[in-house]
């Protein structure tokens, strides 16, 4: 049975494969193998760029069409180098001897031993991870947080005005603004990811233990070091890892999945404002036609997107946390068990971007019911207490904390009558007086 949307075992590939296919390109199987050519083919040419003695001949304009053997990978070629694989059980080792087939078709046989020349399997997969992760950040992830950030912000600025009741431990506290509350949020984002925007991303090219021990044997007269750092920061644009084992340390691989980690979190934290100012009935959402809210209750409109969001976000936290905890211990030079969290990598990332477009989705529902904002304001008088009191400190008055608690810690309906009324009995200037009848539930916002 072939894959399908039907028959796959992660929602991902199933469920939810149309939210997240921009993906594939960056952390499918195919994809691994098409970055790991990339780095082969890259650091042949930047071998001839030295260049060895053995290289020297070779002509430079056969260098395109090399690097089409990458530009132009296809579902065929990644077959045929699982289908190589299947051979050697060793996925580096099928991806040179793929490109050495290319070699002997380009006319570069007497060449192609200097194909992974030096290097081991981690010097490729350490590079080629981190770099398919740079790119997918950079078109794919990137685009998702700042379409939910300006989302967040157009709306943090068309509620800028709305007065809300606030509320600490569930109970009313001293009023807000809503917009307010949602620009918590924006800022909270947009701190977060300037600390992902410093988390470099780093590769490791070194050899077997890091040491370029083959490449000095080889070539002592080479600067090695140099040639690694300038490859890995010149050729592809990351940061190159030295010292290290056979492996990189992952240490700051680890920060960035921390760093896109909080910034779900910070997601989940609005996911259950919104859900829960949903079912005070401050938000209502917009209906769509045909669309079911209860298989048995006919009248309900869920806030479904919210809770999507929360439930993919969480399972996204879960992955990056454990890929942030395991991948920078790794048993003395290495063992393998980074190799198979690695492959995982992309799965975190889909449960984000699925939730950021739940996330999204649910924004886009929301229809601000201003009368519920008012009523709930109205209901609450008693968090006028606070402002009061706190002028009544201003004006020299005996004991104004206890006078309000005194008032307002009963059973009793608080409301601007009774407010009003308790204002008229205190030994206070008329002024004061009109400036304390002059505060409001609807008012009392601060700045």
């Amino acid at each position: 049975m072939s894959l399908s949307s039907l028959n796959a075992i992660s929602p991902i590939d199933g469920r939810y494969r149309n939210k997240v296919e921009a993906l594939a390109p960056y952390f499918s199987e195919a994809a691994l193998i098409k970055y790991r050519v990339l780095v082969e083919i890259e650091y042949f040419i930047a071998l001839c760029e030295i260049p060895l003695p053995q290289l020297e001949a070779i002509d430079t304009s056969l260098f395109e069409a090399l690097r089409k053997i990458y530009t132009e990978f296809n579902d065929a070629d990644a077959t045929t180098i699982k289908d190589i694989e299947k051979v050697t059980n060793h996925d580096v080792k099928a991806v040179e001897y793929f490109i050495k087939d290319k070699f002997d078709a380009l006319g570069l046989s007497k060449y192609k031993e200097f194909i992974h020349f030096g290097l081991t399997s981690q010097d490729i997969n350490n590079t080629a991870v981190p770099l398919s992760i740079k790119e997918a950040m950079n078109a794919i992830y990137v685009p998702e947080y700042l379409t939910v950030l300006n989302q967040l912000e157009e709306l943090a600025e068309e509620w800028k005005n709305v007065p809300m009741l606030a509320r600490t431990h569930g109970q009313p506290a001293s009023p807000t603004r809503l917009g307010k509350e949602i620009m918590v949020f924006v800022v909270r984002l947009k701190e977060q990811f300037n600390l992902l925007n410093d988390v470099p991303s780093a590769a490791k090219f070194g050899g077997a233990t890091g040491n370029f021990n083959a490449h000095h044997v080889a070539y002592p007269e080479i600067d090695w070091k140099t040639f690694g750092t300038q490859f890995v920061q010149e050729k592809l644009g990351l940061q190159h890892s030295f010292p290290t084992t056979q492996i990189e340390h992952y240490d700051h691989m680890a920060a960035l999945f921390d760093a896109l980690k909080r910034i779900n979190t910070i997601l989940i934290d609005l996911d259950r404002d919104i859900w829960t100012y949903v079912s005070m009935d401050y938000f209502k959402q917009k209906i769509k036609k045909g669309e079911v809210g209860s298989s048995a209750m006919p009248h309900k409109v869920n806030p479904i997107d919210f809770e999507n969001s929360e439930g993919n976000l969480g399972i996204a936290n879960a992955i990056f946390e454990h890929l942030s905890a395991k991948l920078p211990i790794s048993r003395l030079q290495r063992d393998l068990t980074d190799s198979t969290v690695l492959r995982n990598i992309g799965v975190p990332f889909g449960h984000t971007i699925i939730g950021f477009k739940s996330t999204l989705k649910g924004l886009n529902k929301l229809l601000l019911n201003e009368s519920k904002f008012a009523e709930d304001l109205e209901k609450n008088w008693a968090v006028a207490a606070e402002a009061i009191q706190t002028i009544l400190r201003r004006e020299g008055y005996p004991n104004p904390y206890e006078a309000l608690k005194g008032l307002t810690r009963t059973n009793e309906v608080i409301t601007q009558s009774s407010i009003s009324n308790f204002i008229d009995t205190i030994d206070i200037s008329e002024n004061i007086k009109t400036e304390l009848k002059a505060i409001t539930p609807s008012n009392y916002t601060g700045i």
